[in-house]
């Protein structure tokens, strides 16, 4: 039997049980049987969760490059790896094939050596999602370089702390992007953003819009006639399997956003592995994940886990509103779509615009359907069934982070029975555990507590770049010798997980994390705010929106409340980006503190979600008074 493809319940069974009870066997066999390596591995893992270091295939060397694209060249060469589907749906998709997409990622290889890019460097990628971010991606791995992709839809500001934070070299970006009817100035925004970068040598420019950007000389190129010149073959660089494959950035409860390290082998054996097996991926399949590499979801499951599996992986540059509501579904009919992962936001809002859009289109070949980015709620997950996948193909609600690098709680389709609004079970080789507010491990079923995981994965970050004491703080001091997720989570009574939310200051707000800590500082920037408390309520699409309480210096009618809500979100969207705008903005007299002077967001979060039969004692504040007044002026 192999460990590598499940198929029904009684095998999932057999493979977790082997892989907890002898973990390094279990991730050996797969390493060996599945993958190239140059080098042996010497050891399969070293681990002390107490420093914390994680170390897999210690002494093994590969390339996650050769593993992705060239050992499938003899055998499927001819097959498309990557089908790019472009936001204006008049213009032809493009099918690139595992022999042109070797080729393509050699050339911007030899394109990055010569200007001056080495292994080890960090290079930061700002595009949008067109084939060449997919490629600069992988000629990135391909020479050792260590890339770090910052979704395009972040603000020049947050942009230049990422770039700084890793210390680029070299930014690639293009002149700007389609999003819907909208174009964005992406080089703009570039450009803003290195004027407080002093690491970036070079900006290399990809033309996708047409627009006239400004190109400075000595630093600005653009990139089509670099690659027209380049040479089509590039030899892998060696890698070791501890080296870094990416940072990529994720939101903290604190101000800085956390540069997680991810490694080449375990990353790489970890992310093919659950692709292969979270969404049965079978030879001929089209497989479509919506989200943008930007992500930890894209990395994992639009680039590095379908090529490492040979797979034909979607990228889609749009956006699901555009032409119409029925943009998905025409994907779906035109490709002969079989596996489809989306965030439960975009169901939500395809939901509220009624079943018409479906109907038109063809949507039998879809096999699986997955979601990502938060837990799915009841409505929507009987939504996706109903209608999309028509009761046949089994939703996947997959739970993990952008720290785990892969998926850790999730049904296997066709062989574990699914349940709304449940992870179910746990992916083999992952460990969960329930903890308690003392430290203690809950046992048995019906329990909640807080989502543990007790041993290590391969594709779990190594540490924050630069910063492995925040990493230790973050993730391994809560619980002794525990990974903590952040996350709340309950246990039913045949040990099904479903994960409840977060239990720091990061709400998740349309799939994406975003910490509160980033966007009070944004606010508190504004002239006229004294301080401010940020919390979620409930959305019918978002699932989460954001509830700002703002106290003002100067309560008086002195200056309009609207300009200033209004100039609150524009210093949100110049700082952090559009995504982390307030639907709501309250003013205050004040907010509840503690006689230590610590705002209790608990009770702002119960008043935001109109939950204030039960605040508990607040007695002990610094200022109960100020509740009541919140109370009532709550909107």
């Amino acid at each position: 039997m192999s460990n590598y493809h499940i198929k029904n319940l009684e095998e999932y069974f057999q493979v977790y049980r082997k892989s907890v009870r002898n973990p390094e066997v279990f991730w050996e066999e797969i390493a060996e049987e599945h993958f190239m390596w140059r080098k042996k591995w010497n050891r399969v893992l070293s681990w002390d969760f107490s420093k914390p270091e994680v170390k897999w295939f210690e002494g093994g060397q590969l390339n996650i490059t050769e593993n992705c694209i060239d050992r499938h060249l003899y055998t499927r060469g001819d097959k498309t790896a990557i089908l790019f589907e472009p936001n204006n749906p008049d213009e032809e998709a493009l099918h690139i094939t595992y022999k042109q997409l070797h080729e393509r990622v050699c050339r911007f290889a030899n394109v990055l050596k010569e200007h001056g890019i080495n292994k080890g460097d960090r290079v930061c990628i700002y595009l949008p999602m067109i084939p060449e971010l997919a490629v600069s991606v992988l000629a990135c791995a391909r020479i050792g370089a260590i890339h770090s992709v910052v979704f395009a839809g972040f603000s020049a500001h947050a942009l230049a702390t990422r770039i700084n934070d890793a210390d680029c070299k070299m930014v690639i970006t293009s002149d700007g992007s389609y999003r819907g009817a909208k174009t964005i100035d992406l080089k703009g925004i570039v450009d803003d953003a290195l004027e407080n970068c002093e690491s970036v040598d070079t900006v290399l420019v990809v033309k996708r819009i047409d627009s006239d950007v400004t190109m400075k000389e000595g630093r600005d190129l653009w990139l089509q006639p670099l690659l027209d010149e380049a040479y089509v073959d590039f030899s892998p660089e060696v890698m070791n399997a501890e080296d870094p494959l990416f940072i990529l950035y994720t939101s903290g409860s604190t101000g800085q956003p956390k540069g997680m390290v991810h490694s080449t082998a375990g990353y790489m054996i970890y992310s093919a592995y659950t692709f292969k097996n979270v969404f049965q991926y079978k030879e001929n399949d089209v497989y479509w994940c919506t989200a943008d590499i930007g992500w930890i979801t894209g990395h994992s499951y639009i680039v590095y886990g379908p090529l490492a599996n040979g797979a034909t992986t979607v990228m889609f540059e749009g956006v699901p509103s555009y032409p119409d509501f029925g943009r998905f579904w025409e994907i779906v009919e035109k490709h002969k779509i079989t596996q489809f992962y989306t965030a439960p936001t975009a169901i939500r809002a395809l939901a509220k615009e009624g079943v018409e859009h479906l109907e038109k289109y063809d949507l039998s070949s879809l096999k699986v359907l997955g979601t990502v980015g938060e837990p799915i709620n009841e409505e929507a997950w009987h939504w996706y069934d109903d209608n999309v996948g028509k009761k046949k193909a089994p939703i996947v609600d997959t739970w993990w982070q952008t720290e785990t690098g892969g998926i850790m709680i999730t049904p296997i389709p066709f062989s574990t029975p699914t349940k709304p609004t449940y992870a179910t079970l746990p992916f083999p080789g992952i460990q969960p555990a329930l903890m308690d507010e003392n430290g203690e491990e809950i046992q048995g079923n019906q329990v909640d507590g807080r989502l543990c995981i007790k041993y290590p994965w391969p594709s779990m970050a190594r540490t924050i770049w630069g910063n492995h004491q925040r990493y230790k703080d973050t993730y391994f001091t809560a619980f002794n010798q525990m990974y903590f997720t952040g996350d709340g989570a309950l246990r039913d009574e045949v040990g099904y997980y479903r994960i409840t939310g977060r239990v720091d200051d990061v709400i998740i707000v349309s799939g994406h994390n975003l910490g509160t800590a980033p966007i009070e500082d944004a606010i508190n920037e504004h002239p006229a705010v004294a301080e401010s408390a940020i919390v979620g309520f409930p959305h019918d699409i978002k699932g989460n929106a954001l509830y700002g309480y703002v106290t003002l210096k100067d309560i008086g009618e002195g200056r309009k409340h609207d300009n200033v809500r209004n100039e609150i979100n524009q210093i949100i969207t110049e700082q952090i980006g559009p995504i982390a705008k307030l639907d709501k903005i309250q003013f205050t007299n004040g907010l509840p503190k503690t006689r230590s002077g610590k705002i209790m967001r608990r009770i702002l979060r119960k008043i935001a979600h109109k939950d204030t039969d039960n605040l508990g004692d607040i007695s002990t504040l610094l200022n109960p008074e100020v509740v009541q007044s919140i109370m009532d002026n709550a909107l």
